[in-house]
């Protein structure tokens, strides 16, 4: 193969032999969550007059609506808000966040400190009076997880002594490899044990979860589950979006914040996205199952090489990040290159560390993507700072993932 060492080469068709049995895992889960989507489309008798949008305020746009009753049957919950107007994963997050919390309030997050983008949402960082939760007047306070679980003791004392108004999770690991991604059964036992002491909103953000489980954390007891549309659901073909789905209450709450009280979600007009909106949400498992490949080869490979990887090649999955623990800036920017020049877009790009908005340190990304920051699709990025962890995600089809992989392994081993 062009580009790519015989090393290289054989040590992937080693692991592609090692992870049959894998591999087959997440290709039964994909047709469970096919099947569901498919059933939904059939149930709400999608048709071509769905597939157009509207303009101007959107009032009645009958794709849409139904778009939205189909995210709540396929992810299991009562009601979602599904829009192109939210623009990124954070935005989505915060109208959540501001949806259902009020002045007084508290918000516990029970898995630590969330992603770094959220930092100036809540109030930790940035400027004061830029409109964070602190400046409304609501109270952050959060619960480390214990030996890689959510300390359910603790959670149970601090709930007992009242005011909470929110537990807040992310399921996933962030920039932090050294926690473990939750599964749907632990949020939905969580869940259970928030609501047999109290009314709190119990919140979960899923961005990297959709799909790598046969049922989503709001079939499970969550009231609200936040997501991005340019990650898993989108299934790659959503060129920008997010959705919150969950209580019918606590989506309407966040669908005032998210136009204003009184209006809800009865404007916003769909213009052109909604039929890659539905056919995003219709390979979306198809292409998650892609990914979860991806990231098994990479764990395979980097972990023989020597490597410590999170989680391993033969754990169990419930997001498509794979960290891989380099140990040193250069093989980060080496890995970050071999992913880049196995991408379809500006593979001849070289990309280097820089100071990312909403992030603490330098970052370096890559991604050469068919949609801007598409997670979805081939990408790798990871902060400038000790133990220099490198976070991999995604690959809309495993055939040209497995490219990317095996450049940035030649790139790092030859370090």
């Amino acid at each position: 193969m062009i580009g790519i060492s015989e090393k290289t080469l054989s040590a992937a068709l080693a692991a592609e032999s090692a992870l049959s049995g894998v591999f087959a895992g997440f290709d039964r889960t994909a047709r469970v969550c096919s099947e569901k989507i498919l059933s939904a489309f059939s149930e709400f008798h999608v048709s071509d007059a769905h597939l157009h949008g509207t303009t101007g305020y959107g009032y009645d746009d009958r794709g849409r609506d139904t778009l939205e009753k189909i995210y709540a049957r396929v992810f299991g919950c009562e009601a979602a808000l599904v829009r192109q107007q939210i623009t990124c994963g954070t935005h989505a997050l915060a109208i959540g966040l501001f949806g259902l919390l009020r002045p007084g309030d508290v918000m516990l997050s029970v898995t630590g400190k969330p992603y770094d983008t959220l930092d100036e949402v809540i109030g930790l960082s940035g400027t004061a009076g830029n409109g964070s939760l602190a400046d409304f007047g609501v109270r952050y306070e959060q619960i480390n997880m214990k030996n890689g679980h959510i300390d359910t003791e603790a959670v149970l004392k601090r709930l007992k002594d009242g005011g909470v108004k929110m537990v807040f999770i992310q399921r996933s690991k962030g920039y932090d490899a050294d926690r473990r991604t939750l599964s749907v059964r632990e949020i939905g036992e969580l869940a259970a044990l928030v609501h047999s002491v109290c009314g709190a909103y119990v919140t979960v953000d899923n961005c990297y979860g959709e799909f790598t489980e046969e049922t989503e954390p709001v079939a499970a007891g969550a009231d609200l589950q936040i997501g991005s549309l340019i990650k898993n659901p989108g299934g790659g073909l959503c060129r920008t979006g997010g959705y919150l789905a969950g209580t019918k209450k606590a989506v309407e709450l966040c669908s005032y914040r998210y136009t204003c009280p009184g209006i809800g979600a009865e404007v916003g007009a769909s213009l052109d996205e909604n039929r890659a909106m539905y056919q995003g949400l219709f390979f979306a498992p198809t292409v998650v199952a892609s990914a979860l490949r991806c990231a098994a080869l990479a764990a395979y490979m980097f972990g023989g090489a020597g490597y410590r990887t999170v989680p391993e090649w033969n754990e169990d999955r419930y997001d498509i990040i794979q960290a891989v623990d380099l140990g040193s800036a250069e093989k980060i920017c080496a890995f970050c290159r071999g992913i880049q020049s196995g991408s379809p877009v500006d593979a001849y790009v070289t990309p280097e560390p820089w100071d990312m908005p909403g992030y603490n340190d330098r970052v370096i990304m890559a991604a050469g993507a068919f949609t801007s920051g598409a997670s979805i699709e081939l990408s790798a990025d990871a902060p400038i700072r000790p133990p220099y962890t490198v976070y991999f995600q995604g690959g809309l089809t495993y055939e040209t993932g497995r490219i990317g992989i095996m450049r940035a392994y030649d790139e790092v081993t030859k370090q």
